[in-house]
């Protein structure tokens, strides 16, 4: 009970710690930058399609290191989310951010006449990539989900519905906004190293926090825990591909987290599953290496069907 307690523990840090962005605010190199809905989009390098989704309040610049591996054989579509890593906010009527993203982003492919993009996301991206493969499913060829359920409250509870996350959810959202910026400056310290391994990357983490919008950060997390996408899993008709992490400082074996993955995407008609050892939440910053062959593996049957070959 213990074990369990602190890997329920170390996710409940993980929602709200990955509200920080990573590094800076700034576009990586890019041939455009569009506007859709509450996300933009800067493009870079040439073939194939992929399209990057970060995590809550993370900036596109996590990944960086991923993106300059792809660039020579792919073209690459950073997405950035409205209100994270200190651009504009922009409030949705229905306190949303996940979702209207997902439909952003369909409305971006269909725009730019897009032809079966692979889409990759981390956490709060990776719930976005659900959406978009459940409910368009005909616009992507692949989905590649970075340490990202399909229903975030099984965390903390393995019968939990949308209904009863909801109290938990909302106080949640209370407590974040109404912690001072001080307090939540020092508990970021405290708990960015539950979830960022790499030592170097810490101290950009947290002082990247409050660059953020609050109020967009709070509804994500709502959004986050009250979201059960799992019923819509079997609709998505394209190869699923997810890669999570884990170390032994979780205090679980790492069985217990296979189990926890594979259980939730039960209901999904094909998925494959991967897990990287030795790392905590930001995959592709603990272990870049190790993050980036595995993406690459995932990659290849698409790379034969669009004829690009890296």
């Amino acid at each position: 009970m213990r074990n369990i307690l602190r890997i329920q523990i170390l996710f409940t840090v993980a929602l709200v710690a990955i509200s920080m962005p990573f590094v800076s605010t700034a576009s990586p190199p890019s041939s455009s930058l569009r506007v859709q809905g509450n996300i933009s989009v800067a493009t870079e390098g040439a073939g194939p399609d992929i399209i990057l989704i970060p995590g809550l309040a993370s900036s596109r610049d996590v990944w960086a290191d991923l993106a300059a591996r792809l660039r020579p054989h792919y073209r690459l579509h950073l997405v950035q989310v409205a209100g994270f890593a200190g651009t504009p906010a922009l409030h949705d009527q229905h306190r949303q951010v996940a979702a209207p993203a997902a439909e952003a982003i369909a409305d971006y492919i269909q725009r730019e006449h897009i032809r079966a993009p692979v889409i990759i996301g981390h956490s709060l991206g990776g719930e976005v990539a659900l959406m978009l493969g459940a409910r368009h499913p005909g616009l992507a060829s692949q989905l590649i989900i970075v340490d990202a359920l399909p229903f975030y409250t099984l965390l903390f509870d393995p019968a939990a519905t949308s209904e009863t996350a909801s109290p938990r959810a909302t106080a949640f959202r209370t407590a974040l906004l109404a912690t001072p910026d001080a307090r939540m400056e020092a508990s970021q310290t405290a708990t960015i190293a539950r979830l960022a391994k790499n030592e170097a990357v810490r101290p950009s983490l947290v002082s990247a926090l409050l660059a953020s919008d609050r109020q967009t950060v709070a509804d994500a997390t709502y959004e986050l825990m009250t979201t059960d996408l799992r019923p819509e899993l079997s609709h998505i008709a394209v190869p699923v591909d997810v890669i999570y992490a884990y170390d032994a400082l979780y205090g679980v074996p790492a069985s217990q987290i296979d189990a926890l993955f594979h259980a939730a995407y039960a209901a999904s008609p094909q998925v494959r599953f991967r897990r990287i050892d030795g790392s905590f939440h930001f995959i592709m910053l603990d272990q870049p290496e190790i993050f980036s062959r595995a993406v690459l593996h995932a990659l290849e049957p698409n790379r034969s069907e669009n004829s690009s070959s890296p």
